[in-house]
């Protein structure tokens, strides 16, 4: 007796009261009801669903006091459309004094028809037209001697007696500050058929892809035709093997990042199409350099950076403009650093989410149902006795 009473004064808590089967009414407007309200819940709960499934980023902004990287790598695709391998030089440089003159590791570059096509199946690594240390005399390849001391054709030095290819008869003319030009009289360029391939890239594109290596400070590194070097601690570029040529620096900068990529990233000069309309043309982009952390829900960090760019052109040598035709970047790094942490969404938040759906539409649903069922029962019973309009 006792654990009925027990029972009853439980139901009493019920709040969910049955009714008989047979006081209950179904209708269309019920039914048509009912399934949008189920399509309803489902579209929404796949919504929920999937919000759960991906990771929340929580972004912070702090002063950067780190010290551990003293590098930074910038990765870079640019295509030159109309600027031959051969004519293209690049340099790196910062604020502490440390120059990079024509870059060659972890660079590359590929030789372009004006198409668009590889000239080479395969990317040929910076290109030197250095010594082959091997001559044809009269259809025979003949070994030359590892010892020879070739002359410098008068731009020798001190500490620089012997040119044993056309590459060093070049460096020791700009040293002199001597026009220099790859005649038939310089024995090293006539055997490496210098004057030849420079000839024959002439009507080429080239496309420069790989890293390059730097200190992580503000500094700046270009491309621009001509061999470059350093003279009295000025940087240099030597055009005159150009013959006076005008160069169209048209370029696509395919990919320009500082540092390694993490989700979400946005590169902003990535897909920028320039065109030099007037050749000669000195394009800059300056850029400022936020360093970023990205810290993933396995806690694995990728320390990177993230940067803003803006861009400017002017054409060299009219309305007194001065400068080198090329691409040049200067980039400057922020005091701040940005932080991105991954976390993996709460089970809880994401139940409470569901259930709201379901009582929420549950609920609503049927408000509309009553209000359907009422109104169309109100609007009977007037046709019925003959008051309806």
């Amino acid at each position: 007796m006792e654990s009925k009473a027990f029972l009853e004064r439980l139901r009493k808590f019920d709040a969910y009261p049955k009714t008989l089967e047979d006081f209950r009414v179904k209708t269309f407007g019920g039914a048509t009801v009912t399934i949008v309200s189920a399509i309803l819940m489902f579209i929404l709960f796949v919504s929920e669903l999937n919000f759960y499934l991906t990771k929340e980023v929580q972004p912070e902004l702090f002063v950067d006091i780190s010290r551990g990287n003293i590098k930074m790598k910038i990765n870079l695709n640019i295509t030159f459309n109309n600027l031959p391998c051969a004519f293209l030089s690049i340099d790196a440089m910062d604020i502490s004094g440390e120059n990079q003159i024509d870059v060659e590791h972890n660079l590359y570059k590929q030789r372009l028809k004006l198409t668009g096509e590889k000239v080479e199946d395969e990317p040929e690594k910076h290109e030197e037209l250095g010594d082959k240390s091997e001559e044809l005399v009269e259809g025979v390849k003949k070994e030359l001697d590892p010892n020879r001391c070739e002359s410098c054709y008068g731009a020798e030095t001190d500490d620089k007696k012997c040119c044993n290819n056309c590459e060093e008869v070049r460096d020791q003319y700009r040293k002199k500050g001597w026009a220099f030009k790859a005649t038939d009289s310089i024995i090293q360029c006539k055997r490496e058929g210098w004057a030849d391939k420079m000839e024959k890239q002439k009507n080429e594109g080239c496309n420069v892809f790989g890293y390059i290596e730097v200190n992580k400070v503000g500094g700046n590194f270009h491309m621009a035709p001509g061999k470059s070097f350093q003279q009295s601690h000025v940087h240099v570029h030597d055009l005159q093997a150009m013959g006076g040529e005008k160069m169209n620096m048209s370029h696509t900068v395919h990919h320009l990042s500082f540092g390694e990529e993490y989700p979400g990233i946005v590169n902003p000069l990535d897909g920028l199409h320039q065109i030099d309309q007037k050749t000669m043309t000195m394009f800059q982009y300056f850029i400022k350099v936020v360093p970023t952390t990205y810290i993933d829900v396995s806690g694995k960090a990728v320390h990177t950076n993230q940067f803003s760019a803006t861009k400017h052109s002017k054409v060299v040598g009219q309305l007194g403009e001065s400068g080198l035709p090329g691409i040049f970047v200067t980039y400057e790094l922020s005091p701040m650093m940005v932080k991105y942490t991954e976390k993996r969404r709460s089970f809880m938040h994401f139940l409470t989410g569901v259930c709201a759906i379901i009582g929420g539409i549950f609920t609503v649903a049927g408000l509309i149902d009553s209000m359907i069922y009422h109104s169309a029962r109100a609007l009977q019973k007037k046709i019925e006795l003959g008051k309806a309009t």
